[in-house]
């Protein structure tokens, strides 16, 4: 029923914040040798979600590719990594908000409003 109601916007929340989680761990080990940046596949997590709700977003995890390799083998390119962080971050705030409008269109729906 939730997925009537609110589409793919559900899903697509769970995919972002997993996301989120991913790209500050890799913030977090910017200077940790042999640290390999990891990021998610949006299309193919969410395609996961959609079919097996909180089963996380299986082979969408890939490692990054980095443009410029550090002596120490961390892939970590932090302004790489500041980057997606802020654009996951509004994209999820816009999510959210969608989902929050739906829900005031469905609380007004059934007190008649």
């Amino acid at each position: 029923m939730a997925e009537g109601l609110f589409g793919v916007h559900a899903a697509a929340l769970e995919v972002r914040s997993q996301r989120m989680g991913v790209l500050a761990s890799n913030i977090a080990n910017a200077s940790t040798p042999n640290f390999k940046a990891r990021d998610i596949d949006f299309t193919t997590a969410l395609s996961a979600v959609e079919h097996q709700p909180g089963g996380g977003v299986g082979g969408a995890l890939k490692y990054r590719v980095p443009t410029n390799p550090s002596m120490d083998g961390n892939t970590v390119e932090l302004s790489t990594e500041q980057t997606a962080f802020a654009e996951n971050a509004v994209q999820y705030q816009t999510t959210l908000s969608f989902l929050n409008g739906r829900i005031g269109q469905i609380t007004r729906a059934l007190k008649g409003e």
